[in-house]
């Protein structure tokens, strides 16, 4: 029986930046990546990246496609996550992977509607990543939103104070409510979708708790 998928976590990084699932921390992806700030996150459902310009990115290893199953059921779980970001999908054309290449294309071009890149190994991926994030950085890299303004190093602090709440998420929710008040006064089933149904629970109920009156 499939099971619904779940969102992705709707975080946007700042410029100059890019939040990476925890999985790649010792990697030599990670390595490769050279002149970009990097945030680490464990709750970015199936996708790998994000990137500022609002591009998530799941990599297809050799591995993963020469397993053939495991990486289809990743695929459509990726296609299936709700988000608001555009989905990129990088696959490794190598020696031994290139033979099932046009398979791969057709199953995730044609039967999903993602976007394809094929790449030679995680050196070129990096590569790639970082001029995506530079490129995107020298348009305007402050002007974007208005909510970029909320990206003050105190408002910031402010809201990791919160339990379950750090860095990551408390930049999904700057980018996502234009004030503090509005995120204080946030339902839990406006602040799901960006953090997830834990996160939000606490995070309403930390603005909301009642306060000791002269006690």
């Amino acid at each position: 029986m499939e099971t619904k998928a779940p969102a992705l976590l709707n975080a946007v990084p700042p410029y100059g930046h890019v939040i990476v699932s925890e999985k790649w921390r010792n990697s030599s992806f990670i390595q490769n990546l050279k002149g970009v700030k990097i945030l680490f996150e464990n709750e970015l459902g199936v996708a790998d990246f994000h990137l500022a310009n609002k591009i998530c990115i799941l990599y297809v290893s050799e591995c993963d496609i020469i397993a053939a199953n495991s990486y289809k059921r990743k695929l459509v779980r990726y296609r299936n996550a709700s988000s608001s970001f555009q989905k990129l999908v990088l696959v490794e054309n190598t020696r031994l992977s290139e033979q099932y290449l046009s398979i791969v294309q057709k199953f995730v071009v044609f039967d999903l509607g993602l976007t394809l890149l094929p790449v030679s190994g995680q050196s070129e991926a990096s590569q790639l990543i970082t001029q995506i994030v530079h490129g995107d950085s020298r348009e305007n890299p402050f002007r974007r939103t208005s909510s970029s303004r909320l990206l003050d190093p105190v408002v910031l602090s402010l809201v990791q104070q919160v339990p379950g709440v750090g860095r990551v998420k408390a930049l999904a929710l700057l980018q996502h409510f234009s004030s503090i008040r509005q995120l204080c006064n946030a339902a839990p089933s406006e602040l799901e979708p960006i953090v997830g149904q834990a996160a939000a629970q606490q995070i309403h109920s930390f603005f909301n708790k009642p306060t000791a009156a002269g006690t």
